[in-house]
């Protein structure tokens, strides 16, 4: 999917490397989601449900590996979807809204997902195609940053109280959080800037976890945690590393 989205000119030149660094962490997660994840996941549905004007921020890998669930998620969650990308060029910009385009009228067309029933007033090919992909003209910048990687929409992230950032770069993650909004970060890597610096904070591979925040938030997000600590959830996803490894290490031939 990664291979075909570059070929489309949808990446930037280092997004394979990027991808794989992550890939090597999902290795020693066993490639599966942990129970610690799954709990950040929940947590950060709730967030998302609860919020005033929350928004997903998408970059090239996320648009290439999760669009449709994203659509389906920003459906349900009637918030916008914004192209944010560290490499703008018009090139990109254009690329990734044409894939999103192309995504947006296929789910339309597909069923709902199972266990949606809506508000009984709006079909599920309605709700998605109310779903705003932002990014094409963006009318604001984040404060803290410089470059093309700073521009954003008033509409999307800008005027955002929580905004989930999958795959997100540490400068950003900072400015955002610095603007005083509720940052979700999915991040196979626990020792990452941006898995530090979110609010919360998903050690989880993208695709297995947007299929668990759709489901989620399908089937109900419970309230925010109060008391959530995600300095707590890093190094129980560390833990959860560590214990893989050991039992790795002491299976038979290892």
């Amino acid at each position: 999917m990664l291979e075909d989205a570059s070929a489309k000119g949808m990446l930037a030149a280092s997004a394979l490397i990027a991808h794989g660094r992550g890939e090597a962490f999902d290795y020693l997660l066993g490639e599966v989601t942990t129970a610690t994840a799954l709990e950040a996941t929940t947590e950060a549905a709730a967030r998302l449900s609860e919020a005033v004007r929350p928004v997903i921020s998408i970059n090239g890998n996320v648009a290439a590996l999760a669009a449709d669930d994203l659509i389906r998620c920003s459906a349900l969650l009637d918030c916008p979807l914004e192209i944010n990308i560290f490499y703008r060029t018009p090139e990109r910009i254009t690329a990734l809204l044409e894939h999103m385009s192309e995504r947006k009228a296929a789910v339309a067309d597909s069923p709902a997902p199972i266990g949606w029933e809506g508000d009984g007033e709006q079909s599920w090919a309605e709700a998605v195609n109310d779903v705003s992909i932002l990014g094409d003209e963006p009318n604001a910048t984040i404060p803290g940053l410089e470059g093309p990687r700073a521009k954003c929409h008033r509409e999307g992230i800008l005027d955002s109280d929580v905004i989930l950032v999958p795959l997100e770069d540490g400068d950003r993650c900072e400015a955002l959080v610095a603007m005083g909004k509720d940052v979700l970060v999915v991040d196979l890597n626990p020792l990452s800037r941006s898995a530090k610096m979110g609010n919360v904070t998903i050690v989880d591979e993208l695709t297995r976890f947007c299929a668990n925040l759709l489901a989620t938030l399908i089937t109900g997000a419970p309230s925010v945690n109060q008391e959530w600590d995600n300095l707590a959830n890093l190094k129980s996803s560390l833990d959860e590393i560590y214990k893989n490894i050991s039992r790795t290490d002491s299976s038979p031939g290892s």
